[in-house]
């Protein structure tokens, strides 16, 4: 038991011994979380105004923010799914429908050929 927790606090330590020593990395994080920070406060110090024109609180920004990315997210997987059945070449039910009665057109057609065929062939 003891080795095994050696070997895996060995292991735990050479691998923060390498993300550490990899400052590209960290660089990048550090990026990211002032990106971030800065979002947040330029969203948190922003004056937004419901309907009435009263200055919305923190909650109803959050809210409304929230709403319009679920609105986003629906677009987005809307045009995704979209192209996807593009792609897929997937057949609407109206164009099954269209083609069922352009084959039963066809049928007809064949059957008053086929009749007038015969027809011919009796005289």
């Amino acid at each position: 038991m003891r080795t095994k927790t050696f070997l895996e606090l060995l292991t735990l330590s050479s691998n923060l011994y390498v993300i550490a020593k990899d400052s590209n990395a960290m660089e990048k994080l550090h990026e990211f979380a002032e990106k971030g920070k800065n979002q947040i406060n330029d969203f948190v110090a922003s004056k937004m105004v419901n309907e009435d024109g009263e200055e919305m609180e923190f909650v109803e920004k959050m809210g409304y923010k929230m709403h319009q990315a679920k609105e986003e997210l629906e677009n987005k997987i809307e045009e995704v799914v979209a192209s996807m059945y593009e792609k897929m070449n997937i057949a609407h039910t109206d164009q099954i429908k269209n083609l069922e009665n352009k084959l039963e057109a066809l049928s007809i057609e064949l059957s008053l050929a086929q009749s007038r065929l015969e027809s011919l062939e009796s005289k």
